[in-house]
């Protein structure tokens, strides 16, 4: 065996005993199993340290591996190292113990069906715990941002169960015209000019205090989106971050973030920015796009019915469904998949009195749905295409330096 032998292969690397390098080929896609020193013996490298998994995984990516999946020890958690995201995995339940080779047809099963290799990871870990066509909760792992331990999340501050309808806006006055339709969930979208000035800058701060005192004033949730320091300033009860802006922050900022106590809204689109925005402890996260929307550009495919069920029964969290949703029969069917809140953007037009009881009723007649008939067993399907180049658009995490094996663990 050569280090060629990594070329293009998804690697798991078993950390305890000595497996010799296997290579799992099915169709176009390749699992190469191994123990580290068999792996290091492969690309002529000595054996006698064996490095920490985030090095080990570097030197494999650098000699050709797609991805590498380096399970823990025993209750220690696994380190993945792929395209699209790189971190820690922390697996609570079914953690600990399983060969490389047991994940093997796991991870060839999930690579079949079109998953990009993190979603193909996160795949397999619930298919060996029987829990990727729904199940326990618990079976979720979480994912780390970044090299940064992952840790049980805090609790989530306040109680997001029922969300409602929940509508995302552009103003305080558009803030206050929803509200006086009687939609008690509101987001306030302002996204920042490429070169925000000083009189930018002003005018947020007002928008941002109008909103929240309408919300209170109405005794309703108001999501900030983006502006979290000054959401938290103006004594704002919640703020919504999407996973870039939420890497963008580092570890520091996380933690001031946490800190704040504020109610915290992550957007997910795939089954890794899932697992690690649970690690955050949110008050809810959103699946979407759950319909082909036109509000942005994004590479992800949507979620339908199928994936949004999933999330509302996999989660542990609420789930609010996003994304293309514009007739109260989208209403009625997000609802009737679990979704605690269903976001509406241009769905409410220019008369919220007049389009959100219409709306209301849909959510809560699909509510009713899932009560007196609980949403089936969903099959999980990609939301990405399986070649997606995450440098085209996607969330991804940054991508580690070259590998130093001189760090041993």
């Amino acid at each position: 065996m050569s280090a060629r032998t990594f070329d293009g292969a998804v690697c798991v690397i078993e950390r305890r005993g000595d497996a010799a390098l296997q290579v799992h080929a099915r169709a176009a896609a390749a699992v190469t199993t191994a123990s580290p020193r068999a792996a290091l013996a492969a690309l002529g490298r000595a054996a006698d340290a064996v490095p920490a998994a985030p090095a080990l995984a570097g030197a494999l990516r650098d000699a050709g591996a797609r991805a590498v999946w380096v399970l823990g020890d025993a209750g220690a958690p696994d380190w993945i190292d792929t395209r699209h995201a790189c971190g820690w995995l922390r697996r609570d339940l079914g953690g600990g113990g399983t060969s490389a080779a047991r994940c093997a047809e796991p991870l060839l099963d999930a690579l079949a069906a079109g998953f990009v290799d993190a979603d193909a990871v996160i795949a397999a870990t619930l298919q060996i715990q029987g829990a990727l066509d729904g199940g326990d909760a618990r079976a979720l792992p979480l994912l780390s941002w970044g090299d940064e331990p992952v840790e049980p999340p805090p609790a989530a501050p306040g109680s997001q169960a029922s969300l409602g309808l929940y509508a995302i806006v552009d103003s305080a006055a558009r803030v206050r015209q929803v509200l006086d339709a009687g939609v008690r969930t509101v987001q306030l979208r302002i996204k920042t000019p490429p070169e925000p000035g000083t009189a930018w800058l002003a005018a947020l701060r007002s928008e941002i205090a109008a909103s929240v005192a309408a919300a209170r004033a109405a005794s309703a949730e108001l999501f900030v989106n983006d502006h979290w320091q000054l959401a938290a300033e103006l004594g704002a009860g919640g703020v919504h971050l999407g996973q870039e802006d939420l890497l963008g922050l580092g570890r520091d900022g996380r933690q001031a973030l946490r800190a704040t106590g504020m109610a915290l809204g992550v957007s997910s689109h795939s089954l890794w920015e899932l697992c690690r925005a649970l690690a955050l402890g949110p008050g809810y996260v959103a699946c979407g796009p759950v319909w082909p929307t036109l509000t942005k550009e994004m590479p992800w495919r949507p979620q339908g019915m199928d994936n949004l069920a999933w999330w509302c029964r996999m989660a542990g969290v609420p789930v609010v469904a996003i994304g293309g949703i514009l007739e109260p029969a989208q209403v009625a069917e997000a609802a009737a998949c679990g979704a605690a809140g269903v976001c509406i953007v241009r769905g409410l037009g220019d008369d919220p009195r007049r389009t959100a009881p219409t709306l209301q009723r849909a959510l809560e007649a699909g509510r009713e749905r899932a009560r007196s008939e609980p949403p089936p067993l969903r099959t999980l399907h990609p939301s990405l295409p399986a070649d997606h180049d995450p440098a085209a658009g996607a969330s991804v995490a940054a991508r580690r330096a070259p590998a130093d094996l001189g760090a041993s663990a």
